[in-house]
């Protein structure tokens, strides 16, 4: 079987377990554990997701990172991506709004965890390095940002697809302010046409 043929299975198989899991178990944290275990198996398939297959922008560029979209069902639910990052850059800390699961497939990625403060901001409570065999997993509510030193590619994935998240929350720690992310509007299609 060649790669792109082995890796859409792979993909198409892990996908069709995290449906499962969901459908049986809900969204729940014991539910969203067992979700990144089943992405951590794909994701130690690392001859099947290179940075080849999978490349992070040209450095010089605005961006640092390239969103992949792996797969996603019809009605936008079960939504994975590859995100491949050059490094140097992070987020400010944000919700998703839906339940998210990130998995390690090469460089690392720091996560750190938060909860809104009584004066309206937010305060640190954690942090985690997610790397190859490692993952971080979110409920709908869950704050975080993510901070990108070195190249890396890991895998994002989504209860909702990312451009049906309308109402995802930031904070602006300069202006002292929440917001609302707009749409992404940068997601490459990398699923693949079956033949």
């Amino acid at each position: 079987m060649d790669s792109a043929k082995e890796r859409r299975s792979a993909i198409a198989a892990a996908v069709a377990d995290i449906r499962d899991i969901e459908k049986r178990d809900g969204v729940n944290r014991a539910s969203l554990e067992k979700i990144k275990a089943r992405l951590i198996q794909l994701a130690a398939r690392t001859e099947l997701f290179s940075a080849a297959d999978f490349p992070p922008p040209a450095p010089g560029g605005n961006r640092h990172s390239c969103l992949y979209r792996l797969s996603e069902d019809a009605d936008h639910r079960f939504a994975l991506y590859a995100n491949s990052a050059r490094g140097g850059h992070g987020t400010p800390a944000h919700n998703h709004t839906t339940w998210a699961v990130i998995v390690g497939v090469t460089g690392e990625e720091l996560n750190k965890f938060y909860e809104r403060a009584d004066e309206g901001g937010v305060r640190e409570k954690g942090r985690d390095v997610v790397r190859q065999g490692t993952g971080v997993a979110f409920m709908p509510e869950d704050l975080h940002s993510i901070h990108i030193e070195a190249p890396l590619l890991n895998f994002h994935m989504y209860g909702l697809g990312l451009e049906q998240l309308h109402r995802r929350e930031f904070y602006k720690e300069q202006e002292r302010r929440w917001d609302v992310f707009p749409p992404h509007s940068d997601i490459r299609e990398a699923r693949e046409l079956v033949t």
